[in-house]
C-alpha cells in the first residue's frame, strides 16, 4: 500500500500564488496514495473558492473514508480555536486524514498548545518575531486493509522551538493504546532523524521536503512503530503547488 503525507498550503501554489481547485485535485490524484495525511487544509474559504478541500482530495484519490478535524475556524485575521470532535460549521482550517481502505475507529487527539507569544525566526529574516501558535491536534485512524490492520495517525506540529518536541512527545504518549502496526505521518516541523528520536519509531521514507523548489530540510516524516517495513526507498514529490514536497513511501505489513 502506499502512504503520503502532504502540507498543500491550502492548495495554493508558488508558481502563481493562485488556488486553482482542479489542480490540486490533479496533485493529490499523481500521488496516488492509499493512505494520505493532509495539512493546512481549508473549507469553505473565501481564498480557497469555498472548496472543501477534503472532500475533493477523497474524490480525486477514490477515498471513501476520511476526516477532517479543524483547528481554527473564520477567516484568516478572524481566527478562534476549533480542536476536537465537534467540528463547526463555518469556514475553517486544519488537518485531514484519508483512506481507501475501511475505517475501523477514529480519534481527535488535541495537543498540548503554548497560549502566549513566543519568538520565531522565519528563513531570510535577521531577527525573530512574535508568534501566537495556531491550536493543534492530529487524527487517528485504525483500517482493515488487505494485509491486516494498521493504525494510522496524521498531524501537523507547532513551529515554536521547544514546543515541537513536547507535542510530539505528547502525542506519543497518547497512541500508545492504538493497536499496532502504526504509522505517523504529517509535518512535524522538525528535521532529520529527531523525530524518530523523541518517539522511538522507525522513518519509512527520508528525504528534504522543505522548501519546494530547493529541498534541504525534511520537515515531513512518516514513521513507523511495529511490524511494517518500506518495500523501497521513500521519495519526495513536487507537486507544482505548496511550499512543501509530498512524501510517499510504499509499505507492506509484515
Amino acid at each position: 500500500m502506499r502512504l503520503a503525507t502532504f502540507n498543500i498550503l491550502h492548495g495554493r501554489s508558488l508558481v502563481d500564488g493562485a488556488v486553482d481547485v482542479d489542480r490540486f485535485a490533479a496533485a493529490v490524484r499523481a500521488l496516488d496514495a492509499d493512505v494520505l495525511a493532509l495539512q493546512e487544509v481549508d473549507r469553505d474559504q473565501p481564498r480557497s473558492h469555498g472548496a472543501d478541500l477534503t472532500a475533493v482530495a477523497a474524490e480525486a484519490m477514490g477515498a471513501p473514508e476520511h476526516r477532517f478535524a479543524a483547528v481554527l475556524h473564520g477567516e484568516p485575521g478572524l481566527w478562534t480555536a476549533a480542536t476536537g470532535d465537534a467540528q463547526p460549521a463555518t469556514a475553517s482550517y486544519g488537518i485531514a486524514l484519508l483512506s481507501r481502505f475501511p475505517v475501523v475507529e477514529w480519534r481527535v487527539l488535541a495537543l498540548p498548545t503554548l497560549r502566549t507569544r513566543a519568538p520565531v525566526r522565519w528563513p531570510g529574516n535577521r531577527w525573530p518575531s512574535l508568534v501566537r501558535d495556531e491550536p493543534r491536534a492530529a487524527l487517528a485512524a485504525v483500517l482493515e486493509t488487505p494485509e491486516g490492520r494498521l493504525t494510522v495517525v496524521g498531524t501537523h506540529l507547532t513551529v515554536i522551538p521547544g514546543w515541537t518536541a513536547r507535542q510530539l512527545r505528547h502525542l506519543t504518549g497518547g497512541l500508545t493504546a492504538l493497536p499496532r502496526p502504526l504509522v505517523l505521518l504529517g509535518d512535524l516541523n522538525l528535521e532529520g532523524d529527531r523525530p524518530a528520536r523523541s518517539t522511538g519509531m522507525r522513518p519509512l521514507a527520508t528525504g528534504p521536503t522543505y522548501p519546494v523548489d530547493a529541498p534541504a530540510r525534511q520537515l515531513d516524516h512518516i514513521l513507523a512503530d511495529g511490524p511494517v517495513r518500506a518495500l523501497a526507498p521513500g521519495h519526495t514529490v513536487d507537486t507544482g503547488l505548496s511550499d512543501h514536497r509530498a512524501l510517499v513511501v510504499d509499505v507492506e505489513l509484515s
